[in-house]
This record gives structure tokens, sequence and C-alpha cells, in this order.
């Protein structure tokens, strides 16, 4: 994992330097391009030695077309360096070092919040807000479902976890008594 990291460092801190006058921009076509080389029949067929730079190329340039994305000149040069240096599987880890960057200018975090049950209105913003708190910066908070937790939520940031869940008190309560 610390090998995909490292590899995609560069290209994400390269796109934020050069598009720093429209990151909104690069951060749309950049999450097509990532969607689009997470797709195995694509990386297969980009990995075959019978696959030219070209055909790839045009292949990643028709599936963004056809998702409403042109490619802008930076965003044609971006896929030209990716498909040359055959970086083609490390784009979601670009566009995830990339998103971190644009977050940490404008002072905001991502934050993903596991709870067992949906979260919405007026719930979410109230755990947005205790969440913000909480970890002391604006957060773009996203909910995701995992009944394993029985209740409560599980909230990730970057690489803090705050375990509030159903489950978490249980495998304390359980270790407790075992100990």
């Amino acid at each position: 994992m610390a090998e995909i990291a490292s590899l995609a460092r560069p290209y994400a801190e390269a796109l934020y330097q050069s598009g720093s006058g429209d990151l909104n921009g690069v951060l749309a076509w950049l999450e097509t391009m990532a969607a689009a080389a997470s797709n195995q029949d694509l990386l297969q067929f980009a990995s075959s030695p019978k696959a030219t730079d070209e055909q790839v190329y045009g292949l990643v340039a028709d599936v963004m077309g056809r998702s409403g994305h042109s490619l802008s000149a930076q965003a044609q040069n971006f896929l030209e360096v990716i498909i040359e240096n055959g970086r083609l599987t490390v784009l979601p880890e670009v566009l995830a070092q990339f998103k971190v960057l644009k977050n940490a200018k404008s002072g905001l975090a991502d934050a993903v919040v596991y709870s067992a049950f949906p979260i919405e209105g007026a719930a979410l913003a109230d755990v947005s807000s205790w969440l913000e708190t909480r970890f002391n910066r604006r957060l773009n908070v996203t909910v995701a479902i995992d009944a394993s937790l029985i209740g409560g939520i599980r909230a990730v940031v970057g690489d803090e976890v705050l375990d509030a869940s159903v489950k978490s008190r249980l495998d304390q309560m359980k270790t407790a008594l075992t100990a």
C-alpha cells in the first residue's frame, strides 16, 4: 500500500500545483478518470503487451466522453503521462491524495460515518456538528451503512477513528469480563 501511495504522491502534487486555479474542475475529471481506471477490464486491456499507449488513451478518453467529461488540455496531458509511465492503476490513489491536498487548502477534512442505520437531515447535521467540535476542524461528512455496528456510529477522519458503536462497547465488555 505504501508503494502505491509513494507512486501516486508526485502526480497528485503536480496536479494540485498546476490546477490551483480550478481545483474543483480538476477534481471532477480526476474522479471520472479514477473511476475508469478502477475497471478491471480496462486495466487488463492496458496491461496487455499488444495494447498501444494510443489505444489505451483512446479507450479512457472514450469512457470519459461517455460520462460527460470532455478532456481539457491539462487532463489530456495528465492522462498521456500516466499511460506512458504505466501508472493507470495508481489513479484511485492519486485521486485520494489530491482530495487531501484540496481539502487542506480549504480547511476541510473528509469524514466517513459508519452507522447501522441511515442518518439524514437534522440528525446528520447534529452528528456533523458534534464531530467537527470533537476533531476540531470542518468536515465533509459522508455516511456508510454497516449493520454489524448494531447501533451508534463509528467515525473515521483521516487516520483518526472515533468508535461509539454498540459493537465496540460489547467488545470492550467481553474483554473486561474475560480478563
